[in-house]
């Protein structure tokens, strides 16, 4: 019984190996294994032409981002995010604490902003000056076209805790039935037209019966608790300007590149192994 169990472990060993070595198809010599091409089905939830055509577009990507030596450090990281915050009307700690809110795993989002910014290093070295700069024309005809995307509520329900002491705040956050002589607990009705950018911001990225993230104001620590959103109404041209400037330049950076990659498919070294 022991020998038979062996055999079947090494045996199953042996045949998920050849599977992870098994060669389907390389892109200028570099591998892309049965493994691979499975793996990437289940994740990406694809068919197998489209895992595929998925793998061959990173590794031709992969490698023209290493001919090119194009990297991304902490500090172009940080002043990616730091971009993306000026963008959306927040201070730099206020945006973290939101993206925490989003990505319980806050090292995914700085991968992603990693990968945005090798994105455009890339765009930058091989376009050299062939994409078009979003005018303000550009902007003012996305921002029409694209309403939806620029809806707020004309007015929130919150009830503000503010307190002059931190610690006291963040306990009553984590218990908000507790009563504490430290915090002050107030409700009050915030008209959109009235706000800040910023604040703007801060509430239509919180749902409805959770917090914001602490902010500081007239020299208090304040969090708010969303209580209800009424009504809906655009938010105005200047207040998402900036952030219209990145979607256009985004999409164009992306579509360029799909068309580059495109040509180079064709030129690329790819055989078929199995």
């Amino acid at each position: 019984m022991y020998k038979l169990f062996l055999s079947l472990i090494v045996g199953s060993s042996l045949t998920y190996a050849a599977m992870v070595n098994g060669i389907a198809l390389t892109v200028n010599d570099e591998p892309i294994t049965l493994y691979d091409i499975d793996r990437t089905m289940a994740v990406n939830k694809v068919g197998k032409n489209e895992a595929v055509s998925y793998l061959i577009d990173k590794i031709l990507y992969d490698q023209v981002v290493q001919e090119n030596n194009i990297t991304a450090d902490v500090f172009d990281v940080n002043d990616y995010i730091e971009k993306l915050a000026n963008a959306n009307g927040m201070d730099i700690y206020t945006f973290k604490s939101i993206v925490k809110q989003k990505y319980p795993d806050y090292s995914v989002f700085e991968n992603e902003a990693k990968n945005a910014v090798i994105r455009q290093k890339l765009v930058q070295k091989i376009v050299k000056g062939q994409l078009a700069i979003a005018t303000e024309e550009d902007m003012k005809l996305y921002y029409e076209k694209n309403q939806n995307q620029f809806l707020t509520a004309k007015s929130f329900e919150v009830v503000q805790y503010s307190s002059k002491n931190k610690a006291a705040l963040l306990e009553t956050l984590k218990n908000p039935l507790s009563v504490s002589a430290d915090v002050e607990r107030a409700p009050i009705t915030l008209e959109t037209q009235s706000l800040q950018p910023q604040m703007q911001y801060l509430l239509n990225e919180t749902k409805i019966n959770s917090f914001t993230p602490i902010f500081t104001a007239n020299k208090q620590f304040v969090s708010l608790f969303l209580v209800r959103k009424n009504g809906t109404t655009a938010l105005s041209f200047e207040s998402v300007k900036a952030r219209i400037f990145n979607d256009i330049m985004s999409t164009r950076e992306k579509k360029y590149l799909k068309d580059y990659f495109e040509k180079q498919k064709l030129t690329a070294d790819i055989k078929i192994v199995r």
